[in-house]
């Protein structure tokens, strides 16, 4: 009976390591590593915008922006896809916008008051599902037709004015209407999330 045991014992060691290799390949897949690549490069951006190298900014902007659109393809093309990069990939975004805006915000390219209105957007939408999943009603994590387009006008804006300021033309006209409608975007956004976060908790509570 001890030596069926130790047998069966024996047997499972092979399929418990095999797990542990699989988890372990999806957490450092390539998607994965590229996606920690763009975090750690958030903070060479932000000191390239402080030191004023707009260029090198740029161009690494550019870079995470590639980088983004190559591991999003690997993901789903070789299911490389895991739960460490739903988390890991949308987080690596939202840090690199937010210290781009906040860095060129202290530069003095980008107003101030956008800037706050942008980072105080996200706060306010994080605090909100972190608050909903502290009182033990989660929210699922849906990002909103007008949050996708507000994320599109930062990126945009952003990208235009690091090349403006990187290879020193004027698009003054543009970069203006562009930050109007960041912030009527990000206005619409908070309305759309407290609407939603509302909706939600009054269909919880109710629920239960």
């Amino acid at each position: 009976m001890f030596g069926l045991g130790l047998r069966l014992h024996n047997a499972a060691r092979p399929a418990r390591a095999s797990r542990r290799r699989q988890a372990g390949a999806r957490v450092l897949s390539i998607p994965n590593l590229i996606t920690l690549a763009r975090i750690i490069a958030v903070p060479v951006v932000v000191w390239a915008i402080t030191s004023g190298e707009m260029l090198t900014a740029f161009a690494l902007f550019l870079a995470a922006g590639l980088s983004d659109a190559v591991d999003g393809f690997l993901a789903k093309r070789f299911h490389m896809a895991s739960e460490l990069g739903a988390y890991l990939d949308p987080l690596a975004d939202k840090a690199l916008i937010v210290s781009i805006y906040v860095s060129l915000g202290i530069a003095g390219v980008l107003p101030i008051s956008l800037v706050i209105l942008v980072v105080s957007r996200d706060i306010m939408i994080i605090s909100g599902f972190m608050l909903a999943w502290l009182i033990g009603k989660p929210m699922p994590v849906r990002p909103l037709p007008v949050s996708k387009a507000n994320t599109v006008a930062q990126i945009v804006l952003a990208a235009l004015v690091l090349a403006e300021q990187g290879f020193r033309f004027n698009v003054a006209p543009l970069a203006t209407v562009l930050s109007g409608l960041v912030a009527i975007l990000t206005l619409l956004s908070i309305g759309f999330y407290l609407a939603e976060w509302l909706r939600h908790m009054n269909s919880f509570g109710a629920a239960h």
